[in-house]
């Protein structure tokens, strides 16, 4: 092949597997999310499962799809580019990672009602018995959208390497597999959980559901048939080692004709646990695991296996120590910082105790309940983020603090900047961002500082008026209770994406909300609000409220918006003009 032909050949795979991609977003969102909901299943369940399985459906199959066809199939031979088509990718990538984000939820819930609900169950293996699905479970297709970005960043990895370095598509190319690869990385992690989930459950089968062993925080290391040798005469026993990151399951094989099941005899923590090789006359390849309740001597098949179960079962139990101490070190840590909290309710405690004339058995009394109750407000603020007030977990809302106020916030709500007491940028909550002014210790951040106001700069003339579909001022609502003014435009150059800006003077870059799949409407009944004209955004958990100046221009919002969020891009401003 020459290279252009090999350049057409990627392309065409391009097309083909995303031909093939949006069938399997067509039998996720019009058929399994359709079929659940008509059998009564709940709106909640069918959100935590799907998320915004919608908005991707609509984008691919009525943006994307017909983008990438034209192209490929009529104007290759004049226009042979790619990067120009995957740039406009780059907004929607935000989609994705809200997917993404909700998956290991919606793989428990998937789970949960597989076991728990009739109907459910009914109506997922009716569909998939069908040829349509290719004899794959709902999982499966699930995992569908968290793969598509690494492919888009292997396909266009190998277009790079066939492009001929002064080619005009170079430059958006290049700068499509940048924003691609970042989101690639999210979708990567996430399928690495998957295929571990998909272990844990694999072998929660095998042991007929005796274990509750699928949960994101176990692994399994190792696993295989072992000897063990009785105490009363010295014979072995065939039995089956499960060897995971926090414990030993030590099991009998069951008797079966088809498919290997196993009867757990034993569970071993690993924390305290011992290994060790020992010598046995007219008994080779032995060694013991002892735990806090029991020892077991087991006999492997050969001197080589019974070294690598050694050092695998002595290596999990070392980085168990390791994981154990750092936790340690982390929550000792973490209570120094709420004891110098500033607002630490056991200063008050203190104090009160110190006043002249109290009680003493009184202050007493008064300082314990004090400090149980500061103690029992303090857990529960470490539960959730100060600002979004969401709650955190282990996997994608992690706790930080305020470098500054102490607060517990997630990552969404914290932004960096340099602290007078040392140069590196710090961690702070969105409300110290504003207060804190730039250090003039810190050195190039004044540069960087007006590096992102010319990029906003720039972004910020896209947004004008004159090089829009649609825009103009809206108040602006999310969370809370203040309403913000902000500058509201479609641009031409990304007919689906909704962008807001708020103040220039902030330097933010403009917030971009990809449309497909959103639904516009007006307030239900039982929202009241004391702003006019207000309509709103909803998909899935989120809900933006805009308010618009007069009635006229809050029906062409929801008119443009409504046209937008079908995925229709031509004539959908017509008639309209910029207020």
């Amino acid at each position: 092949c020459t290279e252009p032909q090999k350049l057409f050949n990627i392309a065409n795979e391009l097309l083909h597997t995303e031909e093939a991609y949006v069938k399997r977003l067509h039998l996720l969102d019009q058929v399994f999310c359709t079929k659940l909901s008509e059998a009564g299943i709940s709106s909640e369940v069918i959100t935590g499962i799907f998320s915004n399985i919608s908005s991707i459906y609509c984008f691919h199959g009525q943006f994307l799809l017909p983008e990438l066809k034209t192209r490929i199939t009529q104007e290759w031979s004049v226009n042979p580019r790619l990067g120009d088509i995957l740039q406009k990718l780059a907004p929607f990538l935000k989609m994705y990672g809200e997917y993404v984000k909700n998956f290991d939820r919606a793989m428990d819930i998937v789970n949960t009602c597989m076991q728990r609900s009739s109907p459910f169950k009914d109506v997922v293996q009716n569909i998939q018995k069908q040829e349509v699905c290719g004899n794959l479970t709902l999982q499966h297709h699930m995992l569908e959208p968290v793969q598509r970005i690494p492919r888009y960043e292997l396909l266009l990895k190998d277009y790079l390497k066939k492009l001929p370095e002064e080619s005009p598509d170079r430059k958006d190319a290049e700068k499509s597999l940048e924003l691609i690869s970042t989101a690639a990385n999210h979708s990567n992690a996430a399928i690495r959980k998957m295929e571990k989930m998909h272990k844990l459950l694999e072998v929660y089968e095998r042991l007929g559901g005796e274990e509750d062993i699928v949960n994101p925080a176990n692994e399994l290391i190792k696993e295989g048939h072992i000897q063990k040798l009785s105490a009363k005469n010295g014979t072995a026993q065939d039995r089956y080692l499960f060897l995971f990151n926090s414990m030993v399951l030590y099991c009998v094989p069951k008797l079966r004709l088809i498919g290997q099941k196993f009867s757990v005899r034993e569970k071993m923590d690993i924390a305290g646990l011992q290994v060790q090789e020992i010598a046995k006359q007219n008994v080779a390849h032995t060694f013991s695991i002892t735990g806090k309740k029991r020892s077991l001597e087991l006999q492997a098949r050969t001197e080589e296996e019974k070294r690598e179960w050694i050092h695998v079962i002595q290596a999990t139990i070392e980085k168990h120590k390791q994981n154990s101490e750092t936790f340690r070190a982390f929550n000792s840590s973490f209570s120094q910082e709420e004891e110098h909290l500033p607002d630490s309710s056991i200063a008050s405690t203190s104090s009160v105790e110190s006043m002249p004339g109290a009680d003493g058995g009184g202050a007493l009394g008064g300082s314990d309940s004090s400090r149980k109750s500061s103690k029992s407000k303090r857990d529960k603020e470490k539960q959730a983020c100060k600002s979004c007030s969401e709650s955190f977990n282990s996997i994608t809302k992690r706790r930080h603090h305020c470098k500054q106020c102490g607060a517990v916030i997630c990552a969404k709500c914290s932004e960096f900047k340099p602290l007078a007491d040392n140069s590196r940028h710090n961690r702070v909550c969105k409300e110290c961002f504003l207060q804190l002014p730039a250090s003039p210790c810190s050195p190039g951040v004044e540069a960087v500082g007006e590096q992102k106001k010319r990029l906003a700069a720039e972004k910020q003339s896209i947004l004008t008026a004159e090089n829009s579909l649609f825009s103009s001022y809206l108040q602006f609502l999310e969370k809370g209770k203040t309403w913000y003014k902000m500058w509201v435009t479609i641009p031409k150059s990304e007919p689906l994406v909704l962008y807001l800006q708020g103040s220039s003077q902030d330097g933010r870059s403009p917030r971009p909300i990809p449309l497909p799949g959103y639904e516009v409407s007006l307030p239900g009944s039982g929202e009241k609000f004391e702003m006019k004209h207000v309509f709103k955004l909803c998909q899935s958990h989120q809900t933006l409220y805009f308010s618009a100046e007069d009635e006229e221009l809050q029906m062409k919002w929801m008119e443009v918006l409504t046209k937008a969020a079908k995925g229709e891009t031509e004539d959908s401003a017509e008639g309209l003009s910029n207020p």
